[in-house]
């Protein structure tokens, strides 16, 4: 007999799951992530939709195993060094974090941008596996785990350029995206379709106000659909002629990481 569990996971939709153990824990674990202060029982079983006492006995377990804290005085949860350890370990052993830091480095410095590696996760997400930042006075803050939809600005363009998913099936993703500036989707699928042939996408402010985002994917038959390198700046900064050159140097910085990763 199979036997699932049906909670909700960080985003507040439904999960059902034959292990439902291992997906409370999950879920409670990319909820304390993303969250800057402690949360309360109650208020942790609210969201991923569990009773309060299973919530605690989650809460529990993932302290006894060192993955998140709890603080006595203020009784709440939040992650701990144990999951950074966990992360930091995982990643040391990941080959791509490796090939693409002296891409990334050297996109950085040369630009004065924030050169970031992407990788698609089983959620449908990019997460960051990799940094890099400009010694610029002002550089943009991003971590090293953060995630967003797959199909989201420049880099959503390139993954849908490479994918098999119709205009339609693009079309309801699409629709399911929060933009800062949600560009019109004919206007969006146009630039999938130039992705799709300059190999690079750009995305002016649409995503985030403010900042241009440059991203290019690994030539095909290297993870194509999966991982990628985006390049953020801001946008008074990055004018017509210096994306030219970004899109340039960032396509041969992804066929380098992809000889390497061969």
């Amino acid at each position: 007999m199979t036997i699932q569990s049906s909670i909700l996971d960080a985003d507040g939709n439904g999960l059902n799951h034959r292990a439902p153990a291992v997906a409370r824990a999950a879920t409670v674990l990319r909820l304390l992530a993303g969250e800057r202060s402690g949360l309360g029982v109650t208020e942790i079983a609210r969201r991923v939709g569990l009773v309060p006492s299973t919530a605690l006995h989650v809460l529990r377990a993932l302290v006894d195993e060192g993955f998140i804290t709890f603080e006595s005085e203020k009784k709440t949860y939040r992650t701990g060094v144990g999951l950074l350890t966990l992360v930091r370990d995982a990643m040391s052993s990941s080959e791509f974090p490796k090939a693409v830091q002296a891409a990334l480095d050297k996109l950085s410095t040369d630009h004065q941008v924030t050169a970031v590696a992407v990788e698609l996760d089983s959620r449908d997400r990019m997460v960051v596996v990799a940094l890099a930042r400009s010694d610029s006075l002002v550089s943009l803050h991003v971590n090293v785990g953060s995630r967003f939809p797959a199909l989201i600005s420049a880099t959503g363009r390139c993954v849908a350029a490479a994918s098999s998913l119709s205009k339609d099936e693009l079309r309801a993703r699409f629709e399911a995206l929060r933009w800062e500036r949600t560009p019109p989707f004919q206007d969006w699928y146009s630039e999938v379709e130039r992705a799709r042939v300059e190999g690079a996408s750009v995305d002016r402010g649409s995503y985030i106000r403010g900042l241009s985002i440059v991203s290019a994917l690994l030539p095909a038959g290297v993870d194509r659909a999966r991982r990628g390198i985006a390049l953020i700046g801001f946008e008074h900064q990055m004018t017509e002629r210096t994306i030219r050159i970004i899109k340039d140097d960032l396509i041969e910085a992804t066929r380098t990481v992809a000889a390497r990763l061969n």
